[in-house]
């Protein structure tokens, strides 16, 4: 069964046009006039159509008329593809989710970038089971020598928290405790 949804939004002449080859797609379409009108699964890789900007994640607007058939759908097709490589670079952390392509973290309302060292943090505690001691971020996420004596972990977990709260207003997303630093 195929998962990728156009939905055309507002639009009822391009959906009567594409409705007619709907069976030579590679994907399914839905019309809607409202936005409330959409239902669909959030496992499901849509696109919304419209002519007008509608302040609307994942749309594609058409502004210039005539519009070579052929090219649209292979621009639609394309869209598809590139949102389900962004989608597989997505790692759900909770009420969060980190972009790998992009370096962003983010849920539904706010988001926030990350740098390479950040992002790094996140994933490796994320994927502890356990709390992660300093000396373990420091060879696993820096490739420090255990001999070193630096604080540089301490500094980049305490400014990563202050980001997070300062965006997200989550001072609990990095927790520490005595035997190390755990999501």
């Amino acid at each position: 069964m195929n998962n990728q949804t156009l939905v055309i939004y507002d639009f009822k002449i391009l959906y009567e046009i594409l409705s007619e080859i709907e069976s030579h797609l590679n994907f399914s379409l839905i019309s809607i006039n409202k936005i409330t009108d959409l239902n669909l699964n959030t496992k499901d890789n849509y696109l919304i159509i419209s002519e007008k900007k509608k302040n609307i994640e994942d749309q594609i607007i058409i502004n210039e008329f005539p519009i070579d058939i052929n090219k649209f759908i292979e621009s639609i097709n394309i869209k598809f593809l590139k949102k389900k490589y962004n989608q597989q670079s997505d790692i759900d952390l909770g009420i969060y989710k980190l972009n790998l392509n992009s370096r962003k973290i983010f849920n539904q309302e706010k988001s926030l970038n990350l740098t390479e060292r950040e992002a790094n943090i996140i994933i490796f505690l994320y994927n502890s089971n356990k709390p992660v001691k300093i000396s373990k971020l420091q060879t696993e996420v820096w490739g420090h020598n255990l001999k070193l004596e630096t604080h540089t972990v301490e500094t980049h977990i305490y400014r990563l928290r202050k980001k997070i709260s300062n965006v997200f207003d989550d001072k609990n997303f990095i927790k520490s405790s005595k035997t190390g630093y755990i999501i």
